[in-house]
């Protein structure tokens, strides 16, 4: 286990998380932000997405506690050294519910006191009132619109990307 908030677990991806992974990542509101916009497949998920997980450091599995229950996955990591991205997919039925917020104050707090870590960044899509809303949640606060070229572009991209960030500095004195 990576890490336990009073609901969730997070602990590293296995091959057996495939399907729950595929369950995900074929949820058209998770993805409508997400991979160009599209769902992905159940062979893009064991073929491309699970591997980049399961080698990846800064990614773990988020389990429901009580039911045992994969229900997204959640990034925390490693951009340089000192500096970790902050993100996450929960599949849609577990939204509304205060997990990726519960998750992601978690890991903030746990890397400014334990991990060494100097500052905490998300981005989302600008028109993503969702995960902006999370990110203030946790803490973050908001430091940029960009723009990037996007081969296949998805309805909102053309409002651009946003960052938010915490440094250790400002986290301490809100603590």
């Amino acid at each position: 286990m990576f890490l336990e908030t009073e609901r969730l677990a997070l602990r590293d991806f296995t091959a057996s998380d495939v399907d729950a992974l595929a369950d995900l990542h074929a949820d058209p509101a998770v993805m409508r932000y997400l991979e160009g916009g599209r769902p992905l497949d159940r062979a893009a998920v064991r073929g491309d997405l699970l591997p980049r997980y399961l080698g990846a450091t800064g990614w773990w599995a988020g389990v429901d506690k009580a039911t045992g229950v994969l229900i997204g996955a959640f990034e925390f990591r490693e951009t340089e050294p000192g500096v970790r991205e902050l993100g996450y997919r929960l599949h849609s039925r577990h939204w509304g519910v205060g997990y990726a917020t519960e998750v992601s104050r978690a890991l903030v707090d746990n890397g400014f006191r334990a991990l060494g870590v100097r500052r905490v960044f998300g981005t989302t899509m600008a028109v993503n009132a969702g995960s902006r809303r999370v990110l203030e949640k946790a803490g973050l606060r908001f430091v940029r619109t960009f723009f990037q070229d996007w081969p296949d572009p998805i309805p909102g991209s053309e409002q651009g990307e946003v960052e938010y960030a915490l440094d250790r500095e400002d986290w301490a004195t809100t603590r």
